[in-house]
């Protein structure tokens, strides 16, 4: 198999451009990342939310002196736009235009916890620079085996409107500092109480399983349901005649090495995705 860290994952995306001088202060308090202290020019990570903190969808943010572009990583874009312009006012000097396409390069990296990825825009005709030409462009099934070992949520298995930031690894994508934002004071409660339900896990077995299959385990507490988690995320292993993927796995049986698919107790190894990210205290 090749090595990932000479592929890159090249995908035509939807982007929203916002224009006007308000543009910075205005994805500041709609989305979760800290966009006043951002340099023009730089991508930013940042989550879409619901006032609940629910996870909507991921964006990049990129301010320029006259604006800002925001691509729609994962999540509905038109959702995202019809959001933003429902809170849109005169006073707040921003126009959304119609949604756009751009073209994103990202090398595939094995990323730490919180690391960038390292990632480039494109008109879709412009050229393609020298040194992302000479990466080999990895394929659909690449980038999902790519995408499951770093644990990068996608609708709608992991992105469905039940999930949060904190129970995907998502907290790079997160400023608990920033003051208020929509979504705010549920994750602040979340990440200083440890109230998270569950958490993303990336999983492997040597059989067959789907997004949807239930997981438990076989010794649970005394007075405690068996139920364990929940596959989000699954493929063929293209390197054995099992399969892989990403579950939503309950708080209690974080712990367990290895869960069982509810039916036929198939055994599930779990492992800690390779970008996840538990929230730090704000406090």
């Amino acid at each position: 198999m090749n090595n990932s860290n000479n592929q890159r994952w090249d995908a035509l995306l939807p982007l929203l451009r916002l224009e006007g001088t308000g543009s910075q202060k205005f994805l500041h308090g709609q989305t979760s990342a800290d966009l006043m202290a951002a340099e023009k020019d730089s991508l930013l990570r940042s989550c879409w939310l619901s006032a609940t903190g629910r996870l909507r969808a991921l964006l990049e943010i990129r301010l320029d002196k006259d604006g800002a572009d925001v691509l729609v990583l994962a999540g509905n874009s038109n959702a995202v736009a019809k959001g933003f312009e429902q809170v849109i006012f005169p006073a707040d000097q921003v126009r959304l235009q119609p949604i756009n396409t751009i073209r994103r390069l990202q090398r595939l990296d094995q990323l730490k916890p919180g690391q960038a990825p390292q990632v480039s825009l494109l008109l879709p005709d412009e050229p393609l620079p020298k040194h992302w030409a000479a990466m080999e462009q990895a394929n659909k099934e690449q980038v999902e085996r790519w995408r499951l070992k770093q644990g990068l949520p996608l609708e709608p298995g992991e992105i469905n409107g039940d999930t949060n930031p904190f129970e995907l690894g998502l907290a790079a994508w997160v400023s608990l500092s920033k003051g208020c934002y929509l979504g705010q004071e549920t994750l602040a409660k979340l990440a200083n109480s440890g109230g998270i339900k569950q958490q993303l896990r990336y999983w492997q077995t040597d059989s067959p399983l789907a997004v949807g299959q239930k997981l438990i385990t076989r010794q649970p507490k005394e007075g405690a349901s068996n139920r364990a988690g929940v596959i989000t995320s699954a493929m063929q292993d293209p390197e054995s005649t099992g399969s892989l993927g990403l579950a939503l796995v309950r708080h209690q049986s974080l712990a367990e090495p290895e869960l069982f698919e509810e039916e036929d107790s198939t055994k599930v190894c779990l492992s800690i995705p390779r970008g996840f990210e538990p929230p730090s205290r704000s406090d």
